[in-house]
């Protein structure tokens, strides 16, 4: 009889794990329930985060970068940074909508803000808050900017490797061999001539039709 019962099984296992499969589902189907509510409880969070926080969010803060861009292009850089009463200023632009696109570059915003005024110590700290972009020259813009402020603060080391950053991410004739011939200028205040020429010897065989 066990021989008849067991060669049945051997015959039909797709039966058996059926019968065992089944088994499991009746036994464990409050804990799937569970689980798969509590996964559209987090799908569905998570639009509404999305939907109606984050996006409008970043909305908000787009909107208020292109009013303070007026105030960057026209070179009044103290409106630009701290605001006028209807437009909030990139300071509170960046702190109030982090986490956003817009936030993050109103730090670059704030950054050249700062920068212009000579308060180079803020406009490092709001320069290396900015998260670098899918934008080659935003990013780029954004390290040469940083260098700047790190050369007028003495941070000779940080000067010489960030114009550097910026020369590789720009990679083009215009800014890149600017960055170079930069950071070779600091290079020779150090006394390293070898390795400013280096950098001289790299802008005439990358970038020889730079002016």
């Amino acid at each position: 009889s066990d021989m008849k019962n067991n060669a049945k099984t051997q015959e039909n296992p797709t039966v058996e794990a059926l019968a065992t499969s089944g088994a499991w589902l009746e036994k464990n189907k409050n804990t799937i329930i569970t689980v798969a509510v509590a996964i559209f409880v987090i799908i569905g969070a998570y639009l509404g985060y999305t939907k109606l926080y984050q996006e409008p969010r970043e909305i908000a803060a787009q909107s208020q970068n292109t009013q303070g861009l007026s105030f960057l292009a026209q070179g009044d850089y103290a409106t630009a940074l701290v605001g006028d009463g209807t437009f909030i200023g990139f300071e509170k632009i960046a702190s109030e909508y982090s986490g956003t696109d817009g936030g993050n570059l109103a730090n670059l915003y704030a950054g050249l803000c700062c920068a212009h005024q000579n308060q180079y110590a803020e406009a490092i700290n709001y320069l290396e808050e900015f998260e670098p972009q899918d934008d080659q020259s935003i990013s780029a813009m954004a390290l040469h900017a940083l260098a700047n402020c790190y050369a007028a603060t003495n941070e000779i080391d940080k000067a010489v490797e960030t114009f550097k950053a910026a020369a590789e991410q720009a990679d083009n004739s215009a800014l890149s061999p600017m960055c170079l011939i930069e950071a070779g200028k600091l290079l020779e205040s150090q006394g390293k001539n070898s390795e400013a020429l280096k950098l001289y010897e790299q802008v005439k065989s990358d970038y020889p039709t730079a002016t």
